[in-house]
């Protein structure tokens, strides 16, 4: 969604066994230098949830766009990239992202990644821990960590019903009122923070043609997992950040999750008065944190 990205931002494309890749990077002025390819890789990936896409990260980028090669993709299934109709999986995102970055960096990336495709990229480095430098890592969840489910706020019959499923996401995800019910009332701790260009970012990526498939996959609960079984077998140095108000996950399983593995996870940064998505909510505070790991 070029409407939505910074100036001096376009977007490329990979292919991967699920469909075409959308990211978007440095493509004109004022940061289309001639050099952009040998800048370190700085990746973003979006959470998941109605709605979703690279547009999340979209006031964060910028700011590292002079030191590095910015990658922002739209995940498979979300944004304007690929949405097969597909019982989506977790493997499904663990190929794909790991296809992304092969295709895309020639050296190990630096990952920026929040909630529970943060906890996906946990995963990942575990098992392919040469595609990485660093974790910087925001409200990081596997949705049913601890074996607490986080999540799933529908019983899984009326999900799961024929039709009633394309209401649930029509009437949940595909409307202003909806979108805007959501970020204010789940995602974000100042309401008044939302402002319609998020609204429209949220809801023309919502409207994609299949869009539903991911999103109900997501619902559903068919990517959750326990991610304490697995964060003690991370090496990649992390850094975790979380909203102090942050909704489904608390700041409490947050500080829970990265005792499990200190050698790992080097430090673990508060954001106060911010919800699940403090670099959507407060940019500033976000951009000023990441700058000094950064260096």
């Amino acid at each position: 969604m070029l409407q939505f990205q910074p100036p001096g931002f376009g977007h490329k494309v990979i292919h991967t066994t699920l469909g075409a890749m959308i990211y978007y990077t440095q493509t004109n002025a004022p940061w289309a230098f001639a050099d952009t390819e040998d800048l370190p890789p700085l990746l973003f990936l979006h959470n998941f949830g109605g709605g979703a896409s690279a547009y999340e990260w979209s006031k964060i980028y910028p700011a590292f766009a002079p030191t590095h090669r910015i990658l922002a993709p739209d995940l498979i299934g979300w944004g304007e990239s690929a949405h097969p109709v597909w019982d989506y999986q977790i493997r499904d995102y663990l190929s794909t992202i790991a296809e992304f970055i092969i295709q895309t960096c020639r050296q190990p990336v630096t990952v920026v990644a929040s909630s529970l495709t943060a906890a996906l990229t946990i995963r990942l480095a575990i098992k392919q821990p040469n595609l990485f430098q660093a974790l910087f890592l925001f409200c990081p969840s596997g949705f049913d960590d601890f074996g607490q489910g986080a999540g799933r706020r529908l019983p899984l019959p009326i999900i799961n019903t024929p039709l009633l499923d394309n209401l649930i996401y029509a009437l949940g995800a595909e409307n202003e009122f909806a979108v805007r019910n959501f970020l204010q009332s789940f995602l974000f701790a100042q309401p008044e923070r939302v402002s319609q260009e998020m609204v429209e970012a949220y809801l023309i990526s919502a409207q994609q043609p299949n869009a539903k498939f991911a999103a109900l996959a997501f619902l559903r609960g068919d990517l959750y997992f326990d991610l304490s079984l697995y964060i003690q077998q991370l090496q990649i140095p992390t850094v975790f950040f979380w909203g102090e108000k942050a909704q489904f996950t608390s700041i409490k399983l947050g500080r829970r999750l990265a005792n499990l593995n200190i050698a790992a996870i080097r430090d673990f940064y508060a954001i106060a008065n911010a919800g699940v998505l403090p670099h959507l909510e407060m940019p500033e505070i976000v951009i000023g944190l990441l700058q000094q790991y950064l260096k």
